[in-house]
């Protein structure tokens, strides 16, 4: 008798659905993606998550400097201010133990960080990118303002 691996389709079945967290009305995300620059002593964060067929169906936090900023899925982006002229970790949770990227951030610049899943030893992992602003922009327009605040390790 032939013997026939479930592992492939399992991992296929993970990977190829399609997660979805609540967004906020387009008001405010229209608001947002105006891009301003931010006032006083504060910088921009934008992070952002493309739609993609790798990963669709996982949903992975996303924390600035160890605080929930929202739970990702494919196609939303998250805004939040932060100091200005100081280092932040955004992190990310992944397969085994979470991903982090260190930038520093100066007072009134906007910056852009994109999420991606990659494969994984059990699911997909997640990971962190910073891109430049023009091409952070383009993708951010793509994409729909996330409600801040709700992680799923919390």
């Amino acid at each position: 008798m032939k013997k026939i691996s479930i592992t492939p389709l399992v991992i296929f079945i993970l990977l190829s659905g399609c997660a979805s967290v609540p967004s906020t009305d387009t008001t405010k995300a229209n608001e947002v993606k105006k891009f301003k620059a931010p006032q006083n002593e504060y910088s921009g964060v934008y992070i952002y998550r493309k739609d993609a067929m790798l990963g669709s169906a996982l949903k992975k936090d996303i924390y600035i400097d160890g605080k929930c900023v929202g739970e990702s899925a494919p196609g939303v982006f998250f805004y939040s201010e932060v100091d200005g002229d100081r280092e932040h970790t955004i992190g990310t949770e992944s397969e085994f133990s979470p991903n982090n990227l260190k930038i520093f951030t100066e007072k009134g610049k906007l910056y852009f960080i994109e999420q991606y899943i990659k494969f994984g030893f059990f699911v997909g992992g997640a990971d962190l990118k910073s891109v430049e602003v023009q091409e952070g922009k383009t993708e951010v327009i793509k994409t729909d303002l996330a409600i801040q605040g709700n992680c799923s390790s919390i």
